[in-house]
């Protein structure tokens, strides 16, 4: 059996859309799947089907005994090949430092030198979605070992049918909300890694919602830190809004899996959501490192509908966005999620 590691060693949802990667490469190939992933990462990656072990790097700015110690790590589980499905020169040097014999990354960057497999993706130009580019470096390992790829199709994760309405049973009754009736999950944070809607387009839009779909219920979720944030949300939502934080990672993932419908912007847990194959509405930059194509989640065919700024404005201004606009869009096509 061979043993294959792949590095994703960034953030939530860029780790999230390499899920078809990996289950690209588990369910084409016979071999033990290492991923290569950060601590805030880790309960996520645990979670992963298609991963059988997950080792911890513990970060560019970890003294030199960490880094040693991740090095050995690496020297002493004899990888037959690695897939770094995110390049940068510390990815490269350390693969290279471990004598991995195959090492496979996009061809770009200074880096590519230290790999002796490079397939060219061109990124930046953004010309297809983020799990392609994944997707894509996991085909060409396989094609080179004439292995015919077994392409894997949503949801990446799921969760044990009963034990998903046991946890919807208590979390209802902690938020104060029914069980038997829909959930609109809602997260207002950002964690930084894009322009996001304002507090008060969330609420507008939350509160246009609960009008179209009476039964409806809206639950806002919060990251660490943005407690504050989604607490401001429910403030201006006329009514009570729960809101859900504090959840481990992996009960927070669960807690997405109860939703009828996800709202967020281009964030960690869109792409988690996502892979649960819950609706999805994101909001996205134009911006082309940035925009809807790029970042586009997870979900199957028909199940996520994307905004951004109206073209020919400013990119990245999201209070541009019509909200009402928006409601009459998601009015039509959640109704059968929400209804």
């Amino acid at each position: 059996m061979k043993r294959v590691l792949v590095i994703r060693n960034d953030k939530i949802g860029d780790f999230m859309l390499a899920w078809p990667a990996f289950a690209l490469l588990k369910g084409s190939l016979d071999c033990e799947l290492t991923a290569l992933v950060p601590a805030y990462t880790q309960d996520l990656a645990e979670l992963c089907p298609a991963i059988d072990r997950v080792m911890l790097d513990p970060g560019k700015d970890a003294g030199p005994v960490a880094q040693k110690a991740l090095l050995d790590q690496l020297r002493s589980r004899r990888f037959d090949a690695v897939i770094c499905l995110f390049s940068n020169f510390r990815n490269a040097k350390l693969v290279w430092q471990a004598g991995i014999a195959e090492r496979w990354a996009p061809a770009t960057k200074l880096a590519q030198l230290l790999y002796n497999h490079r397939v060219r993706q061109r990124r930046s130009r953004s010309e297809k979605p983020e799990y392609e580019y994944n997707l894509d470096l996991v085909r060409a390992y396989l094609n080179a070992h004439r292995i015919t790829p077994l392409e894997p199709t949503p949801p990446y994760l799921a969760f044990n049918v009963e034990e998903q309405v046991a946890f919807r049973s208590q979390q209802a009754q902690l938020l104060g909300v029914s069980a038997e009736r829909p959930w609109l999950v809602v997260h207002a944070g950002s964690g930084g890694s894009a322009n996001n809607l304002s507090v008060q387009q969330y609420a507008h839009l939350i509160g246009q919602l609960q009008r179209d779909f009476p039964d409806v219920q809206p639950i806002l979720t919060a990251g660490p830190g943005e407690s504050a944030l989604a607490e401001q949300v429910a403030v201006q939502v006329k009514g009570a809004v729960p809101v859900a934080h504090g959840l481990a990672l992996p009960d927070f993932c669960r807690l997405l899996a109860c939703g009828q419908l996800f709202i967020a912007g281009s964030t960690g847990p869109l792409h988690i959501a996502a892979a649960l194959d819950v609706p999805t509405v994101g909001f996205f930059p134009l911006r082309r490192s940035a925009t809807p194509l790029r970042w586009r989640p997870l979900n199957s065919e028909g199940r996520h509908l994307a905004f951004h700024p109206p073209a020919g404005g400013e990119l990245e201004d999201m209070s541009q966005i019509d909200m009402n606009e928006v409601a009459g869009k998601i009015r039509g096509w959640a109704a059968r999620y929400l209804s």
